[in-house]
C-alpha cells in the first residue's frame, strides 16, 4: 500500500503544527505549509515536506501546490484547510478594507485551495477536504465580528460543498474547535493594531476596560481550553475512518454552543453569549 499524503495549512505553531507531527508519526506523508518562509525552514529541519502557501496570495497557492503535485506525482489523498487569522475589535471600528484582508486569508484563499485539489481528487478516485472551522462558525461572540463571520462563511460553503460532492467518492469534513491552545491572540495583536484605532471609538471605555487586557495580557488557558492534540485526534478519524463523520465538535463550548443554538431563541442565545462581554 502506498503512503497515504496530507496537505495541512498554517502549520507554524498550534494545532497545525500538532496534527502535522500526529499525522506524520502515524505514517503519513505530510506536507506541512506555512505563510512564511522562516517557518517552512524550520519545518523542514525537522523532516517535513513544507511548501510555502500563503491563503492571501494566489501565485503562492498555486506554487505551494504544485510543489504538492510534483512530489506525489499527482497525488493527494486528504486536504486540511486549517490556516487562518483573526482582527479583533468592534465592527463598527473595523474599515472594510480590514474585513476584506480577513476574508482573503480565511475564506477566499481555502475556496482557492480547495477547487484546485477537487480535480486531482477526481481522477484519482478518492479524497477527503476538511476544513477546519470554530465554535464562531455556530455561533457568535463581541469584539470577534471579522472572524465570527469568516467562520460562518466557511460553515456554509463546507455545507454546500459537502451536499455537491455527496455524488463523488470526495469526503468533506468539518472540525469545530472551542478553546485550544494556540497563539491566535498574539498573532491577531498586529491585525488589531493595523485596522483598529480604539482610542477614537465610541467604546474607547470599553476597549480599556476588557479587550486590550484580553488581546495583550496572558491569562492562562481560557475554561475548557484542550490542548492541540484534542484536535489531531478528532482529524485523525476524519482522515481514517472507512466512513468518516460530515461534522467533528471538539472541546465542552462547541457542544454547549450547537445545542444552545438549536434550543434557544435569539433573544436567549444572544442574552447567554453576551454575558462574557
Amino acid at each position: 500500500m502506498s503512503q497515504k499524503t496530507i496537505l495541512i495549512t498554517g502549520c507554524s505553531s498550534g494545532i497545525g503544527l500538532d496534527a502535522a507531527r500526529t499525522m506524520k508519526a502515524r505514517g503519513w506523508r505530510v506536507f506541512a505549509s506555512c505563510r512564511q518562509e522562516a517557518d517552512c525552514d524550520r519545518l523542514k529541519g525537522e523532516g517535513f515536506d513544507s511548501p510555502q502557501i500563503d491563503y492571501a496570495d494566489s501565485e503562492s497557492i498555486a506554487a505551494g501546490l504544485s510543489d504538492v503535485m510534483a512530489q506525489t506525482g499527482g497525488t493527494l489523498d486528504v486536504l486540511f484547510n486549517n490556516g487562518a487569522f483573526a482582527t479583533p475589535g468592534a465592527l463598527e471600528d473595523l474599515p472594510t478594507d480590514g474585513l476584506r484582508r480577513n476574508f482573503e486569508a480565511n475564506v477566499f484563499g481555502w475556496h482557492e485551495l480547495t477547487r484546485a485539489v477537487i480535480p486531482v481528487m477526481r481522477a484519482q478516485g478518492h479524497g477527503r477536504i476538511i476544513n477546519h472551522s470554530s465554535v464562531l462558525g455556530l455561533v457568535s461572540q463581541p469584539w470577534r465580528g471579522a472572524y465570527n463571520a469568516s467562520k460562518y462563511a466557511i460553515e456554509g460553503l463546507t455545507d454546500t460543498l459537502r451536499l455537491e460532492m455527496a455524488d463523488t467518492p470526495i469526503h468533506i469534513v468539518t472540525l469545530n474547535t472551542g478553546p485550544v491552545t494556540s497563539k491566535i491572540r498574539v498573532n491577531s495583536i498586529p491585525h488589531f493594531e493595523r485596522w483598529i484605532n480604539w482610542k477614537a471609538s465610541p467604546r474607547a471605555d470599553q476597549y480599556e476596560a476588557k479587550l486590550l487586557k484580553r488581546l495583550y495580557e496572558s491569562r492562562g488557558p481560557d475554561p475548557f481550553e484542550l490542548p492541540p492534540s484534542a484536535v489531531s485526534k478528532k482529524l485523525i478519524h476524519a482522515c481514517e475512518a472507512t466512513r468518516p463523520k460530515p461534522r467533528y465538535y471538539i472541546t465542552t463550548p462547541t457542544y454547549i454552543s450547537g445545542i444552545a443554538r438549536r434550543v434557544l431563541s435569539t433573544r436567549g442565545l444572544d442574552w447567554l453569549l453576551s454575558r462574557g462581554r
